[in-house]
């Protein structure tokens, strides 16, 4: 079986599609001791270090480095400031890459990298992994064309060591229009799960930020995005519609009850089929949902590795 050493791991959603993939997972990091709750109550056992990655001096031999380093410099929920500190965490990847030299990589993050006013940034990762001696792709992949239930676009870097002489090809969509299959909607996930969970999802009010753009899809619909912050969670399809005023400000439709996706909601949403330890704040909860990749996305990238183990 490959190994594989996973970087800024979270809960572990990028290592469920790993090892679904086929590999076995040698050692796994994050900063949050939750995240590493949750994983360990979903996972195979493996080396799960909380600490910074900055910390880890030596790495296991492994035949594949993936990892999803912070983006909130380019998220559309965070702060979009590319000058942050977390969107240079690249440069830890590099030196886990050169440390370990395993024949191929694969990292994830969010697809605002890709715009014109922040590309030199992408372009410097790229050339920082060619660099360090492999052949580098990349593309923007929706997790809806894969079979998540979800409309959730970010861009993978994947690589394979110049000297193996092969180079990476991103898997092709399987599901949503012009496919076999179609994409899956809130339905699909969601739907036999009870209609108001006490205790599983936020009640704050709906505050002027939240209502400053559009969160709600229907039932026939994949959701939007999944993000890390509860307050910020999309609607369940229950609630009322939300109508455009202007540019800044969408309404409810009536005034029927309305509410936020649950936390084990937005992990289906996710194709994350974990449990969440009682331990675990239902804000963390939330967190390590909405920071985790899709498996079923991930697993996908992974298969496409040309067959070099």
């Amino acid at each position: 079986m490959a190994k594989a050493v996973s970087l800024f791991s979270g809960c572990g959603g990028s290592d469920k599609g790993v090892i679904d993939a086929g590999f076995e997972i040698l050692l796994a990091n994050d900063i949050l001791p939750y995240a590493k709750e949750v994983y360990e109550a979903n996972l195979p056992p493996t080396d799960y270090r909380v600490c910074d990655i900055s910390e880890i001096k030596s790495f296991p031999k492994a035949d594949l480095l993936f990892g999803c380093y912070p983006c909130q410099g380019f998220s559309q929920g965070g702060a979009r400031d590319p000058e942050r500190h977390v969107n240079y965490l690249y440069r830890e990847f590099r030196r886990a890459l050169d440390l370990m030299q395993p024949k191929a990589f694969i990292v994830e993050n969010v697809s605002g990298m890709a715009r014109a006013d922040f590309q030199y940034l992408l372009n410097n990762q790229l050339r920082c992994f060619r660099l360090a001696g492999y052949k580098v792709s990349w593309s923007v992949l929706n997790a809806a064309d894969y079979g998540v239930a979800q409309e959730r676009k970010r861009i993978f870097i994947a690589g394979v060591k110049t000297r193996i002489g092969m180079r990476y090809s991103f898997p092709k969509p399987t599901h949503g229009p012009g496919m076999d299959r179609p994409w899956q909607t809130q339905r699909d996930a969601i739907a036999d799960l009870p209609g108001w969970p006490t205790g599983e999802f936020c009640e704050d009010k709906f505050h002027w930020y939240y209502l400053s753009r559009n969160r709600y899809r229907g039932w026939d619909e994949p959701s939007k995005t999944i993000v890390g912050k509860d307050r910020h969670i999309p609607l369940h399809p229950i609630s009322p519609r939300l109508l455009r005023v202007n540019t800044d400000r969408w309404r409810f439709e009536h005034k029927g009850p309305a509410r936020r996706l649950s936390y084990r909601e937005a992990a289906r949403l996710q194709g994350l089929p974990f449990s969440f330890p009682d331990t675990v704040s239902l804000p963390m909860k939330y967190r390590v949902v909405g920071n985790a990749v899709p498996p079923p996305l991930f697993q996908a990238v992974a298969a496409a590795m040309p067959d070099i183990w």
